[in-house]
C-alpha cells in the first residue's frame, strides 16, 4: 500500500464524521424546537455537549495513550455514538434529553479530536501535510450543509436522525480500515498526566488562547441569530456556513505550501489579528450579506489558528502523552470556551444586541492577540 493510499481511510473518517457533526451543530436546535422545547430549555441541552467534552475528551485521550491505540478508542466511541444518538433522538422531556444527551456527547465529543490526533501522527510518519488530511473534514462539513439542508427542507427536521445514522455507520465502517499508531513502548500511568500539568508553556498557552477561542465559539452559537436580526433568512444562514467552511477547507488543503515557512506562533498571532478584524466588521456592518462576505475570513482565522495551534501543542507535550495533550487542547478550544462563549454571548445578545456582542468579541480577540505576542517573546514561547 502506498503512502497516499494509506491515508484514504483517515480522510474518509474525517469527511463522514464532520458531515454527520454538521447535522448536530446546524439542526439540533431546530429539532429540539420541533420537540416542543423553549429557548431556555434548548440552551440547556446544547450546553451539555461542551460540558461533557471537558471531561470526556481528556478521559478518552488518556485511554488512547494508556492502551497505545487511537483506532480501538475511535471504534468504541463511534459505537456509543450510534446507540445513544438513536435513544437521545427518541426523548421528548427535558430530563431525559439531558440524561441521554450527556451520554451521547460523552462518546461523540472526542471523535473529531482523536481523528485529528491520528492525522497529526500519520502526517509525521508519512511526511505529508496535516492540513492535506484535515481538509477532508471541512469538505465533508461543507457538502453536508448543502445536501442535508436540502433533504431536511424537503422531509422535515424531525427526520434528521436518519442521515446522521447513515453517516455514523460510514464512520464505523471506515474505522476498521484505519492504520493505527503506537508512540511509546510502555503504557502510561495516571501519574504521568502530571507532566502536562507541570508543563508551564503548555498550560500558559492554553490560558492565552482562550480569549480568542471563546470568541470563536460564541460566533458558532450566535451568528445565525445575528444574521436573522439583520433581516437574513435560513437560506442565507446556510450559505454563510458553507462559505466559511469552504474557505477553511482551502486553507487546510494548501497548508503544505505555507505551514512550515514561519514559527507556528507567528501564524497564530496573525490569525488573532484577523479574528479582531472579522468581529469588528460584523459589528460595524448592518446588512446580512456583508456577514456572509466576511465569512471568507473563517479560513484565515479558524483554519490557520486551529492548524498551527494543534501543531504547536504537539511540540510542547511529551510523545507519550500526545493523545491526552491533543484532547486537553480540544476540550479547552471547543468545550470550556464553548460554555463560556454561549453563556456570555447569550446574555449580551439578549440585553444589548448582536452588534454590541461582536464589538466585545473583537476587543477580546485583540487582547488575546497582544498576550500571545508577549508569550512569543518569552523564552518558553520559542
Amino acid at each position: 500500500m502506498s503512502d497516499k493510499t494509506s491515508v484514504v481511510p483517515l480522510k474518509a473518517l474525517l469527511f463522514s464524521f464532520h458531515g454527520a457533526n454538521m447535522i448536530i451543530i446546524s439542526f439540533l436546535p431546530l429539532y429540539l424546537q420541533h420537540k416542543g422545547l423553549d429557548g431556555q430549555q434548548i440552551g440547556w441541552v446544547l450546553a451539555i455537549g461542551p460540558m461533557m467534552a471537558i471531561f470526556s475528551q481528556p478521559f478518552w485521550g488518556y485511554m488512547s495513550d494508556k492502551y497505545q491505540t487511537v483506532k480501538r478508542i475511535l471504534i468504541i466511541c463511534v459505537i456509543g455514538l450510534l446507540i445513544f444518538s438513536f435513544i437521545f433522538m427518541q426523548m421528548s422531556t427535558l430530563p431525559l434529553l439531558l440524561l441521554f444527551g450527556a451520554i451521547f456527547f460523552f462518546f461523540t465529543a472526542p471523535i473529531g479530536a482523536l481523528g485529528d490526533s491520528l492525522s497529526q501522527r500519520r502526517s509525521e510518519d508519512l511526511g505529508v501535510s496535516f492540513g492535506s488530511i484535515r481538509t477532508w473534514g471541512s469538505i465533508g462539513f461543507a457538502l453536508s450543509s448543502l445536501v442535508i439542508g436540502e433533504y431536511l427542507q424537503a422531509v422535515g427536521v424531525e427526520y434528521m436522525i436518519w442521515p446522521y445514522l447513515i453517516l455514523g455507520g460510514v464512520v464505523l465502517a471506515v474505522c476498521f480500515k484505519l492504520t493505527d499508531v503506537k508512540v511509546n513502548a510502555k503504557r502510561i500511568q495516571l501519574s504521568d498526566v502530571k507532566l502536562l500539568i507541570k508543563n508551564h508553556p503548555f498550560t500558559i498557552f492554553l490560558a492565552m488562547i482562550m480569549l480568542i477561542t471563546i470568541t470563536h465559539r460564541a460566533n458558532d452559537s450566535f451568528m445565525g441569530i445575528y444574521i436573522s436580526q439583520l433581516g437574513g433568512d435560513e437560506r442565507l444562514i446556510g450559505i454563510a456556513w458553507f462559505v466559511g467552511v469552504a474557505s477553511e477547507a482551502l486553507v487546510f488543503a494548501f497548508a503544505g505550501h505555507w505551514f512550515k515557512k514561519y514559527h507556528p506562533l507567528i501564524f497564530i498571532i496573525a490569525a488573532g489579528v484577523l479574528y479582531s478584524v472579522r468581529w469588528f466588521g460584523y459589528a460595524i456592518f448592518d446588512e446580512p450579506i456583508y456577514i456572509v462576505i466576511l465569512q471568507f475570513l473563517h479560513g484565515l482565522t479558524f483554519g490557520v489558528f486551529y492548524l498551527t495551534a494543534f501543531s504547536y501543542v504537539s511540540r510542547l507535550i511529551p510523545k507519550i502523552l500526545q493523545s491526552t495533550g491533543h484532547l486537553v487542547f480540544v476540550s479547552v478550544f471547543f468545550g470550556l470556551s464553548g460554555i463560556i462563549g454561549s453563556l456570555i454571548g447569550g446574555a449580551v445578545i439578549d440585553s444589548m444586541g448582536g452588534s454590541y456582542l461582536y464589538m466585545i468579541l473583537g476587543t477580546m480577540s485583540l487582547v488575546g492577540t497582544i498576550l500571545l505576542t508577549l508569550y512569543h517573546l518569552l523564552p518558553f514561547g520559542k
